[in-house]
């Protein structure tokens, strides 16, 4: 597989594949920083299931504080991409320049907000007594590589941008690996516990972001990373573009935040521990379907805004097509491995049968809706790198406020269990709906935006 990308000239069904699966694994290799911690940490001698579901409560804050890079790759990327397209690299690099100074501002602040806030937010988002010190170790070392977080993700979209998938997928795979190394040592070796895991991932992601930006400073990259002024002009560009996705990705921590208070809420004494260890595990599965996903469309958003940018309306939807399709071929095929393979993943994280089998069943119910989650994603992200953000956004909203809904309401009616059933009520309400506004609004944006092709041939003469 190649490593570079024409995204104006190469036959778009190998162009998307070429963008989209090295981006795909590239994600799900990203997610094995938080499973694999959790691995290791549900494996901890005697404390492991409650030091799990310590970690698991800051899993959503943890993404909450990454969802920040998506406001300037994934707002940034289509200005970027657009620029390319029109031939204009000078414009190009300027929105380079600038997404680098947000996400150097960015990560100081929320650093210094998120650390002064720490205790409050645990004990807020579902933390008890037992699991608060595991919850406040993790999040104090994470808190500490905020920079580093924001910055391996945030850069390597514009890797992508430019057609260097290999290059981007290199990247989280250092990272990962790294992380997969240190883990062991720092856990059990050292006997760090939580505080080992963290470190692990801090120093993993730091590697990736000094890769990141080893690679688009090199002079061979068609639009180099470059020191430029700070024009807030094009920062509130930026901005508009990328708060559909920055809202997807934050609100999805939020509401899981709302999922876990909720269970230990509900749950009580009784089983709100034990709920939220099988959520932990839930989560753990679910980043193994939305991350890679979201690859998808993420690796394949600068073929679309390239193309837009360009003014070519048949190979944007060639590109539609192409990603739609592999979306939901993904997704048919974790549909199967959900019911075959669920048993196995979980083992990896608790010796309780009781937890085997109650995490399994959560897993089924959790994922009941995973045929519609790629008609989901593929709306939202295209939908973006169309620059259609008002309707991206409403699609993000929307989808959060029925998973709220269910989540408050279900538990109230039913059982606290009940919960995890928002997320399919959710996922299939949010598809309908997308899907049919999508439809609608596209073939206005390539009116707009494209030059029909037989005007393209009487300029050409």
């Amino acid at each position: 597989m190649r490593g570079k990308a024409d995204l104006g000239k190469d036959p778009i069904g190998g162009l998307v594949l070429r963008l989209a699966i090295p981006t795909m694994l590239a994600q799900f290799v990203n997610v094995l920083y938080s499973i694999v911690d959790r691995m290791f940490i549900g494996h901890i001698p005697l404390v492991g299931d409650l030091a799990l579901a310590g970690v698991g409560i800051c899993s959503p804050i943890v993404t909450l504080l990454s969802s920040f890079s998506y406001l300037t790759c994934l707002g940034g990327g289509p200005l970027f991409s657009m620029k390319m397209g029109a031939g204009d690299k000078e414009g190009a690099s300027t929105i380079l320049s600038n997404c680098l100074w947000m996400l150097l501002g960015m990560a100081g602040g929320l650093a210094v907000l998120f650390f002064s806030l720490r205790k409050n937010l645990l004990w807020w988002f579902g933390a008890s007594a037992d699991t608060f010190p595991y919850a406040l170790t993790y999040m104090t070392i994470y808190i500490a590589g905020t920079a580093f977080a924001l910055m391996a993700t945030g850069l390597n979209n514009f890797l992508i941008c430019q057609g260097r998938s290999g290059t981007g997928m290199a990247t989280v795979v250092l990272g990962a690996s790294l992380n997969i190394c240190l883990d062991p040592l720092f856990i059990f070796t050292l006997d760090l516990g939580v505080a080992g895991a963290a470190w692990a991932t801090l120093l993993s992601q730091a590697a990736s972001c000094v890769f990141a930006l080893a690679a688009l400073t090199r002079p061979s990259i068609p639009v180099p990373l470059r020191w430029g002024r700070f024009n807030p002009t094009i920062c509130r560009q930026i901005i508009t573009f990328g708060m559909a996705p920055f809202l997807t990705y934050a609100l999805d921590s939020v509401i899981l935040i709302i999922l876990n208070a909720t269970l230990q809420r509900q749950g009580g004494p009784a089983e709100g521990d034990t709920l939220l260890t099988c959520c932990s595990i839930v989560q753990s599965y679910m980043l193994l379907v939305a991350m890679p996903l979201s690859g998808i469309t993420l690796g394949c958003q600068g073929i679309v805004s390239f193309n837009l940018g360009a003014g070519d309306a048949q190979r944007v939807r060639k590109a539609l097509k192409g990603i739609f399709s592999l979306c939901f071929l993904f997704a048919f095929i974790m549909l199967i491995f959900t019911h075959l393979g669920a048993p196995l993943f979980v083992r990896f994280f608790t010796k309780s049968e009781y937890l085997i089998a109650r995490s399994v069943t959560l897993i089924k119910v959790y994922t009941a809706g995973i045929l519609a989650m790629p008609i989901q994603w593929a709306s939202v992200d295209c939908s973006t790198a169309l620059g259609q953000t008002r309707l991206a956004l409403f699609c993000s909203l929307l989808r959060k406020t029925v998973f709220i809904t269910a989540v408050v309401t279900l538990p109230m009616l039913f059982s606290a269990s009940s919960a995890f059933w928002a997320e399919p009520l959710c996922d299939v309400t949010a598809a309908c709906v997308s899907i049919a506004l999508f439809l609608h609004f596209t073939p206005r944006t390539l009116a707009a935006h494209c030059v029909p092709v037989d005007r393209k041939s009487t300029n050409a003469i």
